[in-house]
This record gives C-alpha cells, structure tokens and sequence, in this order.
C-alpha cells in the first residue's frame, strides 16, 4: 500500500508546523521548493524536497504527477499566500479539496478584495486606485490625509505606509514607483482613509470564527507588529459584531474554506475592516491559538486538507500573548542574549531569535524588521503580561551603526 503523502507548496513562517502536524497525521510530507536553501526549517530532517518552478503551474502539475506513481497523495496545500491560488488549481486539477483559486485571486488582490467587499456593504475605508503620482496625489486630497499608501498587491507590510502630510505623500510615492520597491504585479498603489482604533484580527477555518486577538504596532509612520494578546479583551455584543462582519466578508469574496485571517481597526463607526487574507496569520499565532484554546489550526487545516472533518471545539480557555523584538536602529548585530534565561522562566513557551550575531541590519518598516519573539501563556491575562515582560527584561542585544561614509 502506498505511503500516504501531503504535498507542501513553497516554505513560509508556519511551515515547520505543517510539517510536523502532518507527521502526527501519519503523513509523510513532501515540499515543493523553487529554492530550498531559503527555508532553514529544512535542517529539522523527514522532509522530502523537490525543486520545482513554484510559479510554474505546469511544472507543478508534472512534479506531483511524478510523485504520484510513488505515493498516495491525500492533499496539497500551502502556508504562503502567494502560491495559494495555485495549490487551488493543483488541487482542483488532481480533484482534491482545496480553495477556490479564483476567489483567492480576487482577495490577494487588495483592489479587487475592497471593490467586492464595498459591494457586499462591508465596512471598509475611503479607498482609491492609483497607477502615478499624479493619481496618488489627487486620491489624497479627495480622502483627505493622513492616508495610507500600500501596493495593491504585497503582504507583510511591504511598501505600506502612513502619510500624514504632503511631503510624507510625495517622498512614499517616489519610493514605491521610483525603483527601490519590489512588485509582485504591475504597480498600482492603494490609497486609503487612515482608521483610528484598536486592532483586532478573527481567525476563521471554514465559516467559523476561531477566535479574535488584538495587537499593536511600533511607531507610525510605519506598521511594524510589536505585540499581539490571544484572545482579545471583547464584551460578548462586540465579539459577535466582528465575527459577524467576518462571515459576510467571506460570503462577498467567496472564501469559506480553509484559514483565513481578517484584521480591523474598532473605529468610532464599528468594526471596520483592514484587510482579509485567504490563509492562517503568520507565527506565531497559530501556537497563540493552540496555546489560549487547545486548537491547533494547522492540524486542522490539513485535515480539511485530506478530506476528513476539523474539530474547533475549545479545550480551555487561557491567554497567550507575544511581543516581537524589533531592532531598534541599522548596523551590524554585535550580539543578541538572554535566550535561555528567558525561556526558563514557567510561563514562557518560546523564545526564538531569527537572526545571529555579525548580522547586518537594515530596517525597511515591515515585519523582516522583526529580529524574534517571546510567547507567554497562563490562564489570566495579567499574569500573563507579567510573564511576558519579565522574559523580555533578560532580552538584550548591541547593534552598532554602520560607518559614515567620510569619516
């Protein structure tokens, strides 16, 4: 009887979860790379890779044809947003469950994703479409500022920025069409209202809300994540508000299967939405979830994967929290430490440092800005936060400046 396998498109920050879920699951995880040497999750061992076109549709459908003569493939999915139309058609193609490709589209699109969801009547900001600085100037006047700039297409934050005045407008406009910004499709910038509130993201598998955190972010003009707290501090009318809002943005997108993840900002209008992403948040929330309700939403996700049923009932119901360790100027990490002693304080369930030491740093205001996390867990959340702050307190690093040149 062939061995059972689960193919894993491109790498992304959950992807050790995926694999290690599917091993729980008796599945041997196979991972289509275009490159391996990206993905340090590697070293972890029982991986098999393959390197494949992952922008390839064919090669895709060849590679897993090929392997299909070895395995029995149970499903194909992906972590990463920017493959995830294409796991759809591969999915779709070898007639296994998986997401609408199209709607997926349709929602990595942000210009697209704001016209549906405005149709629908979803609350969302004043939003504009510009392809020059001439558009972007004029959408701002018509908004009013502070706007917010962000490529129509991009995840992570990349490119996004607020522009509180004039200057601000015309220096983000020049950087994002000027050459220096990395286009995932043809450059279209997304102008937009700035929402004033408190930040809060659903987690959603299927039609089914999860949970909802809430977070804030470094100092503007950028959105740099800074910390998240699982689950959010809600009554239970504003709980039932967002959750409500995030159903009907699902049906305006055509989403409802599989993780997505929907963020807000709770204005004085309500729960206005931010952004809707067709996949999980990026980690470590999913083990934010697993620690604050006992779901694991990778496992469940692979489920849905394979065809069998997920089970998202609560388990219990404690806080976990994370604070992201931003750097805090460019230059050269000399050191970074407290690791251990941090970890070793009851509470803490990870501590994880992305970068080494002799690291040059280059802060560009979006989450590769972020050097690593510390997650606490307990079932209050003022113990929590106590926890939390005390493993960040024995987290210390140097970074010295880069040389001027001249000097």
């Amino acid at each position: 009887m062939a061995t059972r396998a689960l193919i894993l498109v491109e790498g992304a920050s959950n992807m050790l979860r995926y694999v290690q879920a599917a091993q729980r699951l008796a599945l041997h995880p196979i991972t289509l790379l275009a490159d391996p040497a990206k993905y340090d999750y590697l070293a972890a061992g029982g991986i098999e890779v393959v390197r494949v076109d992952t922008d390839n549709l064919d090669a895709l459908i060849h590679e897993c044809s090929r392997l299909l003569a070895t395995y029995d493939i149970a499903g194909i999915t992906s972590a990463q947003e920017s493959v995830y139309a294409t796991v759809g058609k591969l999915c779709r193609y070898f007639d296994l469950p998986g997401p609408n490709p199209e709607s997926i589209e349709r929602c990595c699109d942000k210009f697209a994703q704001r016209q549906l969801l405005a149709e629908a009547g979803v609350p969302i900001p004043a939003y504009r479409v510009a392809a020059n600085a001439t558009d972007v100037e004029r959408s701002a006047a018509e908004i009013g500022l502070p706007v917010i700039l962000k490529p129509a297409v991009g995840i992570g934050s990349m490119g996004v920025r607020l522009c509180r005045n004039v200057d601000e407008l015309a220096e983000h406009t020049t950087y994002l069409l000027g050459g220096k910004h990395i286009w995932a499709s043809s450059p279209r910038i997304l102008v937009e209202e700035f929402a004033r509130g408190l930040y809060y993201c659903a987690d959603i598998m299927g039609d089914e809300v999860i949970g909802i955190f809430t977070g804030d972010f470094g100092s503007p003009p950028h959105f740099v994540y800074r910390e998240f707290t699982y689950p959010a501090s809600l009554r239970d009318d504003e709980h039932k508000h967002i959750a409500d809002v995030s159903l009907n943005c699902l049906q305006a997108l055509g989403l409802g299967w599989g993780p997505t993840c929907i963020e807000f900002r709770w204005t004085e209008l309500g729960p206005v939405v931010i952004e809707v992403n067709p996949r999980l948040a990026g980690a470590p929330t999913p083990q934010m979830v697993e620690l604050a309700y006992g779901i694991d939403p990778v496992t469940e996700h692979i489920k849905l994967v394979i065809g069998e049923e997920c089970n998202l009932r609560r388990r219990h119901t404690h806080t976990a929290a994370v604070r992201h360790l931003i750097a805090d100027r460019d230059g050269t990490l000399d050191w970074i430490d407290g690791h251990s002693q941090a970890a070793a304080i009851p509470g803490v369930a990870e501590v994880k440092f992305y970068i080494e030491p002799k690291t040059p740093i280059v802060r560009k205001g979006d989450y590769r800005d972020c050097m690593g996390y510390v997650v606490a867990t307990s079932p209050s959340l003022t113990e929590t936060e106590a926890i939390l702050q005390r493993a960040v307190d024995l987290i210390d690093w140097s970074i010295t400046p880069f040389p001027i040149l001249g000097e």
